[in-house]
């Protein structure tokens, strides 16, 4: 088993049906960008009733329909939020936390002290987190994910993960191993997953991989770490 492997995004999505939210942060091959992506599912129609919409540097999540809302509480929120030299993604709320945390001159680390896991039993959906540090022409990335410690919800236990930037080499977390009957959560280290030079070869690797029924939305940026010029794609099912 080779630890240091690095697989192309296809290959940590292309099999597997339901691998849920996902978050992706790393920088490209060639050392000139920061990257990062954030894709939803869905199997409800609740879940699939979602768009994603740009504001200014932030994106957010809205319904589709709204007369089909049931429970608006999880699938409306801001997964991308910039705050000075950070850049958060989330796939929930707990982006608002975290950006309330650093705002006062707190830590990624001790605002998702105050969060778990989504009360959505049998499943206690995971929070996934990520946050992009800026400094001179680099940036450090940490990745987190808050889930239920056992079947029954009982606790939560959050795992916080710190990593350097380094020349093609991106980390991906999800929110499910898989698909099933209640769901599986992810379990273990932030898969390691290849980050191309060009925006658009990320978003085949995702969009045109990701199972075509469960796929909802996509967004993904490129940030330029010597000029800070950002580039964006988002895609979205619902049209």
């Amino acid at each position: 088993m080779d630890i240091y492997k690095i697989n192309p995004m296809r290959d940590l999505v292309k099999e597997n049906p339901y691998v849920g939210r996902g978050i992706v942060i790393g920088k490209t091959a060639d050392g000139s960008k920061a990257a990062t992506a954030y894709f939803i599912m869905g199997r409800s129609e609740n879940s699939r009733n979602r768009v994603f919409i740009e504001n200014g540097e932030e994106v957010i999540i809205k319904p589709f329909d709204e007369s089909k809302v049931e429970d608006p509480s999880l699938i409306i929120y801001s997964p991308i939020k910039k705050l000075e030299n950070k850049l958060i993604v989330t796939n929930g709320d707990q982006t608002d936390t975290i950006f309330d945390f650093i705002q006062a001159g707190k830590t990624f680390e001790e605002g998702l002290e105050t969060r778990e896991f989504e009360p959505d039993a049998p499943n206690f959906t995971p929070r996934i987190s990520g946050m992009l540090t800026f400094g001179k022409a680099d940036f450090t990335y940490k990745m987190s994910i808050l889930k239920s410690t056992d079947a029954k919800g009982s606790a939560c236990s959050r795992y916080s993960f710190s990593f350097p930037a380094v020349n093609g080499l991106g980390h991906f977390i999800h929110t499910y191993a898989c698909d099933g009957n209640p769901l599986p959560t992810f379990q273990g280290e932030p898969e390691r997953a290849e980050i191309p030079n060009q925006i658009d070869d990320l978003v085949q690797e995702i969009w045109g991989n990701l199972n075509e029924e469960n796929k909802i939305s996509l967004y993904v940026r490129y940030i330029d770490l010597k000029t800070g010029t950002i580039e964006n794609r988002m895609i979205n099912k619902n049209k």
